[in-house]
């Protein structure tokens, strides 16, 4: 899994034009449609906490977990900053086990398309069950087939602000909608001296109906697909699509009447 142990110190930074704000509206309207108010959430790729950060604000008891330490490191740091102290793991979402299970988890960003394995697709949704509430809802996105394919497509970027500098490449592999994101970052450290870090990331995504597949067969029940931060299903040219599954409630085991 991504490490970002040198962009970690510029993410947020180079974020600053992404959608959070959609990411946010989204997510908080979908479990406001909920019966309930979820009263635990797991943000799995949580990253440098920007999304947990506004679901604290906004009330939620939130949890992060990420495979980077840097970016755990980032995250802690700008939620101390603002008055709270939220729990976070540094694990693997493909096999990560934790003291507690909850009732919703979230996975935004694009995370899981660094999981580029359908057998890892399997583990990581069969982990995301196991830390589920019975009835809990798993909500997360995903980059749609066709934007990898038609958008992500020997894509190069440059750009400088304040003590950075980076150069971002992305070219496709050898297999079905896989890129490889190739980063060199350039951090001013006083003087003439710059500090480069290296380092080489796989996003891979796949058709909605093997993320159905899969999620089924870990024992969830999907509950709606969408495109493009809207609540109506994807189009052909969505970039994003997002799902909503649920843990279903398991039904105790009847008794034995002697």
């Amino acid at each position: 899994m991504v490490t970002y142990a040198g962009f970690a110190q510029v993410y947020d930074h180079l974020m600053e034009e992404a959608p959070y704000d959609d990411w946010i509206r989204w997510v908080s309207g979908l479990l406001n449609m909920e019966d309930s108010r979820p009263d635990s959430i797991l943000d799995a790729g949580c990253g440098t906490g920007t999304i947990l950060l506004d679901l604290l604000e906004n009330g939620y008891d939130v949890q992060g977990l990420d495979a980077s330490v840097d970016m755990l490191h980032v995250a802690e740091q700008k939620i101390k900053s603002r008055g709270f102290t939220p729990s976070f793991y540094h694990e693997d979402m493909r096999s990560f086990r934790l003291p507690k299970t909850y009732d919703a988890v979230i996975s935004f960003c694009d995370s899981l398309n660094y999981v580029i394995e359908e057998t890892d697709l399997h583990r990581t949704f069969t982990a995301f069950y196991e830390h589920l509430n019975d009835g809990g809802n798993l909500v997360f996105d995903v980059h749609s087939t066709g934007y990898v394919k038609e958008v992500l497509q020997d894509f190069s970027f440059a750009d400088a602000a304040g003590d950075a500098a980076y150069i971002w490449n992305v070219i496709p592999t050898n297999r079905e909608a896989e890129v490889q994101h190739d980063l060199s970052l350039f951090i001013h450290r006083g003087g003439s001296t710059y500090e480069r870090f290296d380092e080489r990331h796989l996003q891979r995504t796949f058709p909605i109906s093997t993320y159905c597949d899969v999620l089924e067969a870990c024992g969830f029940e999907i509950c709606g697909i969408y495109g493009d931060f809207t609540w109506n299903a994807p189009q052909e040219d969505a970039d994003r699509i997002f799902f909503h599954a649920k843990k279903a409630v398991q039904n105790p085991s009847p008794g034995i009447n002697l």
